[in-house]
């Protein structure tokens, strides 16, 4: 059963491992487990539907509780707390483009807002009910997940957008291909968000991101149908593909996807590579990605965050022994982990392989083999989990990203991590913050960013504390020349940021086709652009 106010399913637990209070205590200091609010008193607030009647849409409260919400920090905070604001008024579950025509067609005619609904795993506010008196209906997908069409001479699939990333993937597998798409939400999140927000897996470097993956699909609109044919290339005009891609459902509903799919790989491994501080890792990490080796992945870990997965991985004795052999061989405490994955043909990833750790010897890496790469393939889903567990202890864990140029990439890091590390000082609260290069590019890198701090009494302070170091770090993004974003969207959280990145020209003509797609403006209203 789905978590109603925090991540995942109610019969998985990632607990903290053995020791990590210590650690925990040591880096931020000791807290105290928040007072959560229960479901039940949560339940009895829910304030009564403004929609009238209709068969396709559901006002149980339990329904509302369960879709008021993404899983952002502010989302937690309002869930936990009980003050959650907004509700949807009801839900819907399309099973057919019919269906959700009729949806919008009731909603235009009713002066309705609709909000389009995947996996729920937004962390930038997507999927949340604004303030508004006009009603709000939340379209919950999960009905249209169908695998519709497979061709696999060409390599296509053809899917209902409403498909989770496990259903997707075992339809695909029972029929010996793969879409190779994996971000960390990858067990909840469905197809259309991956398209709606341009999601990025963990293994993108191999199989692309979501943009080359989507070959076409289909968009109700309340303006009219959206067709986008799956041709292998055209040069008929702009590609309007990139108009749906990370519309955020500001434009229509994606009702399904054609995506460019792959044979299951023959071999598939991960690699693990100690360097001995950022500077050799990050040369290594470039020159591997520029070599242009066919890798699904290059994750390189700052010493900050490689100190930080050792701390908390448990293992004690191993980890102890490892960082001996490691002091050996020349590599300290400002060690770096660079993760390697290598995915296809027994000789493709053979090569890459022996190419890529020569790279990586040649600015001093030591290579330790596939333990470390074997436990994080294990865990790459459920380390969301150990969210929840921290939670309950009293701390608050967050992320937030960007990508810019390798030039940047130094200059970047520095600082966003000295923004957070000193926006709660004056009122002597410490934050833990730590960072590895997540996706890696011939001409830049993307930077993934997490901290943690104690959480305070009450839910309107620790909102407050992660206000201030969401705030400080956007502006150093911004103001050092990255993207407000690189894989997680705008929504709410990132719209007053966008400007400087779209410009005046560029902000208006998404105006316009937020109005030409949805004329009275009831598609999602207040994410994306306002």
């Amino acid at each position: 059963m789905r978590r109603w106010n925090g991540w995942g399913d109610t019969t998985i637990d990632y607990p903290t491992p053995e020791g990590a209070t210590e650690f925990l205590e040591q880096w931020v200091g000791k807290t105290s487990p928040p007072k959560d609010a229960s479901q039940e008193k949560i339940l009895a607030g829910i304030p009564p539907s403004r929609l009238a009647q209709h068969p396709l849409i559901s006002m149980d409260a339990n329904d509302r509780l369960y879709h008021a919400r993404g899983q952002s920090m502010p989302d937690w905070l309002a869930m936990r707390s009980g003050n959650i604001g907004m509700f949807p008024d009801g839900l819907a579950y399309p099973a057919t483009d019919d269906e959700v025509r009729s949806l919008i067609r009731l909603a235009t005619q009713t002066g309705t807002r609709l909000i389009p609904y995947g996996g729920g795993t937004s962390v930038a506010g997507h999927i949340n009910p604004l303030p508004s008196d006009q009603p709000v209906l939340t379209v919950d997908m999960r009905r249209m997940s169908r695998l519709i069409n497979l061709d696999d001479v060409s390599n296509l699939a053809t899917f209902g957008a409403g498909i989770a990333g496990p259903d997707l993937e075992a339809q695909l597998r029972a029929q010996g291909f793969t879409l190779g798409h994996f971000p960390q939400s990858f067990e909840l999140s469905t197809l259309g968000g991956w398209i709606a927000t341009r999601s990025c897996g963990q293994q993108s470097l191999g199989y692309g991101r979501i943009e080359r993956l989507f070959a076409g699909g289909h968009l109700e609109t309340p303006a009219g149908s959206l067709e986008l044919p799956s041709f292998p290339a055209s040069a008929v005009g702009p590609d309007l593909k990139e108009i749906v891609l990370g519309s955020e459902g500001r434009f229509g509903i994606i009702t399904e996807a054609t995506m460019r799919i792959t044979p299951l790989p023959e071999k598939e491994v991960f690699h693990a590579v100690f360097l001995p501080n950022f500077e050799c890792g990050m040369a290594a990490a470039r020159q591997i990605v520029q070599a242009r080796l066919p890798l699904s992945m290059l994750r390189l870990s700052t010493a900050t965050e490689t100190k930080t997965m050792l701390a908390l991985a448990g293992h004690r004795k191993l980890i102890g022994a490892m960082e001996k052999y490691l002091s050996m061989r020349g590599i300290g405490d400002e060690k770096c982990m660079l993760m390697l994955g290598f995915t296809g043909r027994k000789a493709i990833v053979r090569v890459a392989r022996s190419e890529a750790l020569a790279i990586a010897s040649g600015h001093h890496g030591v290579h330790v083999g596939k333990i470390f790469g074997k436990q994080w393939h294990k865990t790459r889903f459920l380390t969301p989990y150990l969210r929840n567990n921290l939670w309950e202890m009293g701390y608050a864990l967050d992320t937030l990203e960007t990508a810019t140029h390798w030039n940047n990439v130094p200059v970047m890091i520095k600082a966003i991590e000295d923004s957070l590390h000193n926006s709660l000082a004056k009122i002597n609260e410490r934050v833990h913050v730590f960072t590895h290069l997540s996706q890696l590019y011939p001409s830049g890198a993307s930077i993934y960013t997490s901290y943690f701090f104690r959480m305070a009494p009450g839910a309107d302070e620790t909102l407050s504390r992660w206000q201030t170091l969401k705030a400080a770090a956007s502006r150093e993004i911004v103001k050092n020349g990255g993207t407000i974003s690189h894989q997680h969207g705008v929504g709410t959280d990132h719209i007053p940021y966008m400007a400087a990145e779209k410009g005046e020209l560029g902000m208006a003509v998404i105006s316009s086709l937020c109005k030409r797609f949805d004329p009275q403006g009831i598609m999602n209203p207040g994410k994306l652009i306002l």
